[in-house]
């Protein structure tokens, strides 16, 4: 394979969408099962034992004639987020492959390409269930959860040709982990700006995705004087702004996102009377998560209060960060030719957040246009994609050694 074959490949998956004006390929869709399959017959392609999981990861494995050898997992993922970019996930998917299938050597170690399957979370709102199948860390509670349209993940599941009963049974032993790479743009700026293709991930940050409630009194837009309103969607918004100052006043460790806002039973001539909001907190430091999630609840309490509107904060999701691992980040910093070595923290979350609960992992950071990431103007440039094969190469030739 060759960086034109790659990026050939990035543009088939990308016209594989479950939306016809924009990429959009969420987990168990049409187009996620046509993706997996084509993704599929790429792995055998390669000569690589190939299967697609009950969670609907694609797994290819180049086998080590060591019988007690452990495994090396490499890839990223192939699910989307909606109006997404062509990059984020199937090139570390499709740079793995490669690198993979060009090794001539006996292996000491096991090497599986793996292309998750759910790592953005979009439709059933928790991220990471391939990878947590993979590292026994899956939940058999999460079948129960729905999608917008009322299908269970375990539904869907078995819509996909998956068993549920068998989840338990995809996983990699803990003692079986040699440890996990990733190719992954950066998502960020840095390297644009620097001019620099490639870059080591030291950590991940940790995240928490809650959903706010805001409940107030529905009424009539014509009829209710505006002193005697409980308007949710004002507090909510009053709150929103909160967020977004609270986060500036403490930029350099900290991030924070509304991204979702549901006016419930909404209409142009009807006071909002309930809104449902989403929020992100980001940050490599734990505790200061912990500290975002008191000071905002305090003051959005306030602002609730005097408005008379009663508040619901709910945390859906908790990740602490993760420190990459510092022995095999030490052979991927050897493995890069540049004399200027960058290391960033991802803000991002990715699969090495699962997989770091029982194995090491390390992440190598390509360079994206002007960081751009979740968008269609996605892009990476043939040269940055040829820089970071040769350090994948170099890294896994390293590791063999």
């Amino acid at each position: 394979m060759s960086t034109a074959t790659i990026l050939a490949r990035i543009e088939e998956l990308a016209a594989i969408s479950e939306d016809s004006d924009c990429l959009t390929r969420t987990f168990g869709s049409p187009a996620f099962i046509r993706a997996s399959q084509l993704i599929s017959g790429w792995m055998q392609e390669a000569g690589l034992e190939t299967r697609i999981d009950n969670i609907g990861n694609v797994r290819g494995r180049l086998v080590s004639k060591n019988p007690s050898a452990r495994t090396l997992v490499f890839g990223s993922h192939f699910d989307t987020v909606v109006n997404a970019g062509k990059f984020d996930g199937p090139l570390g998917v499709l740079m793995a492959l490669d690198v993979v299938s060009s090794l001539d050597v006996e292996l000491p170690f096991h090497i599986e390409v793996v292309a998750f399957s759910d790592e953005e979370g979009v439709r059933y709102h928790t991220t990471y269930l391939g990878s947590k199948v993979l590292s026994a860390a899956f939940d058999m509670t999460q079948l129960a959860l729905q999608d917008a349209a009322g299908i269970s993940l375990g539904d869907a599941i078995q819509m996909m040709g998956g068993c549920t009963d068998q989840l338990l049974h995809d996983k990699i032993d803990a003692a079986d982990w040699l440890g996990y790479f990733e190719i992954h743009i950066e998502q960020g700026p840095v390297l644009y700006e620097k001019h620099i293709p490639v870059a080591i991930v030291t950590a991940i940050a940790g995240q928490q995705r809650s959903q706010l409630v805001f409940k107030g009194m529905a009424g009539h837009a014509g009829t209710v004087p505006m002193d005697m309103r409980q308007d949710a969607l004002c507090c909510a918004s009053e709150c929103i702004l909160i967020i977004e100052q609270w986060a500036l006043q403490h930029c350099d460790r900290v991030v924070a996102t509304v991204g979702t806002l549901q006016v419930v039973h909404g209409a142009s001539n009807v006071i909002p009377g309930e809104v449902l909001c989403s929020l992100d907190l980001r940050s490599a430091d734990i505790d200061m998560i912990r500290e975002a999630h008191v000071e905002l609840l305090a003051q959005l309490n306030a602002v609730c209060v005097k408005r008379k509107i009663s508040f619901e904060w709910h945390v859906v999701q908790e990740t602490a960060p993760v420190i990459c691992d510092r022995e095999l980040s030490g052979l991927l910093e050897k493995s890069i030719p540049s004399a200027e070595i960058v290391k960033l923290v991802s803000g991002a979350g990715h699969d090495a957040v699962a997989v770091s609960a029982i194995a090491p992992v390390c992440m190598l950071f390509v360079r994206c246009f002007k960081g751009i990431s979740h968008h269609p103007l996605e892009d990476v440039e043939a040269a940055d994609i040829e820089v970071a094969l040769q350090v994948a190469r170099t890294f896994i030739q390293q590791l063999i050694r």
